[in-house]
């Protein structure tokens, strides 16, 4: 650790070395935090969670009892063990609840004063944070599976909606009113994501077993189809022709600088794409179990190098090396199968929400005190100590 004090104090080295090499030791080190609870309110189990980005400090949460849960992160009582406290919910009470599961929760991009979430009841509903009652509320003919916000856009407030139906359909918050549908998929629609680079890109997978991009300026419909074979027809039987995965594809993330797509299916495979191009890049992340028939929600980590991906794999959480592909550790400490998962890039923290109606919060491991180094201390005026062996592993890759 001091010997990245030391370089960054010279002029040495970038800054951005020192806080991608504690972000890579903090993630490398996450644990079950047992002095950390968040408030148990759901009956049933927790299928999505979303940190909101303006603070970093609410979290909601939707579960398959309809419920809707805002959680207070912060350590008020500042103990080293404290609760989440839940501050506010949308709970049976509230002729506004909805009547089946909430499959996705989202707040608003720019403003914690709104969120949106999306259910079983063949609703998505805008809330007003503040009242906690719907600002608006679109209906559709079946399930909705999944919606989401680009993080990005300026000149657009469309949400993407993937239901029953094989039509994503784009909603503008700003009329109130359902503009436009995306024809290509064959069937549901079981998870949406815009790109974090491009506010008009967008991802797009079913239970056809394609994951499609999109250019929603652009009215001839989906710039290409992803294709796990690259375009080798040798390797493909006639109905694995341009698909994503044998199987259900049920979850898409986007890495943070958009560059790369990864993929879930119903087929235990993980798979990492070229966002531009749509090449496959064949890492290999070998089985991952997923037996999920709705939508996956995993996540990817922020600020570190090597990046790392964390996906629900029964009642664990796998760690990925996102471009090695290699296990890297299996977050243990739910009953029952583990449904969502966020990252929270502040802090290098890791919330789970799972049916055994628990929320549960992996937090880094303190550093320990480096020991310093006499032969080196003595040579750089006793500011130098040993190096870590995370931070090294992490300063080597950040050079490669």
């Amino acid at each position: 650790m001091l010997s990245f004090l030391y370089a960054r104090q010279s002029g040495l080295d970038d800054p951005v070395r020192l806080r991608r090499a504690e972000s890579t030791r903090r993630v490398l080190s996450l644990e079950l935090n047992h002095n950390r609870d968040v408030d148990r309110i759901h009956g049933n189990g927790i299928n999505t969670l979303d940190i909101e980005v303006i603070d970093g400090r609410y979290m909601l949460s939707g579960g398959s009892d309809g419920i809707i849960v805002i959680y207070d992160l912060e350590n008020n009582s500042k103990k080293s063990q404290y609760t989440c406290k839940a501050i506010c919910t949308v709970g049976r009470s509230s002729r506004h609840v909805h009547k089946f599961s909430v499959e996705t929760v989202q707040w608003y991009p720019h403003d914690t004063g709104m969120f949106v979430s999306s259910s079983f009841d063949k609703t998505m509903k805008v809330w007003d944070t503040e009242t906690l009652k719907p600002a608006e509320e679109f209906q559709f003919d079946g399930n909705v599976y999944c919606h989401h916000m680009s993080l990005v856009a300026r000149k657009h407030s469309l949400v993407a909606v993937g239901t029953k139906d094989p039509k994503v359909q784009l909603c503008d918050l700003k009329s109130g009113s359902r503009i436009h549908i995306l024809q290509g998929h064959r069937g549901e629609i079981l998870s949406v994501r815009w790109s974090p680079r491009y506010d008009h890109i967008l991802a797009t997978a079913s239970t056809d077993s394609r994951v499609r991009i999109w250019d929603v300026r652009r009215a001839s419909g989906s710039l290409f189809t992803l294709d796990q074979h690259n375009g080798d027809k040798s390797k493909a039987s006639s109905e694995a022709v341009n698909t994503a995965h044998n199987g259900r594809v049920n979850g898409l993330c986007f890495t943070a600088d958009g560059l790369h797509l990864l993929t879930t299916g119903t087929d235990d495979r993980m798979r990492l794409w070229n966002s531009a191009t749509g090449e496959n890049t064949l890492v290999n992340y070998g089985k991952v179990v997923n037996e999920s028939r709705k939508g996956l929600k995993f996540t990817v980590s922020r600020g570190c190098s090597p990046e790392f991906v964390f996906v629900p794999c029964g009642s664990s959480v796998a760690v990925y090396g996102l471009h090695s592909g290699e296990l890297i550790t299996m977050l243990r400490g739910h009953y029952n199968n583990v449904d969502c998962c966020e990252f929270h890039p502040d802090y290098q923290e890791l919330y789970s929400g799972g049916k055994d109606c628990n929320i549960l919060a992996w937090v880094p491991v303190l550093r320990k005190p480096d020991i310093e180094d006499d032969e080196t201390n003595s040579k750089r005026g006793g500011t130098q100590a040993a190096i870590n062996p995370a931070f090294e592993d992490a300063w080597s890759s950040d050079e490669d």
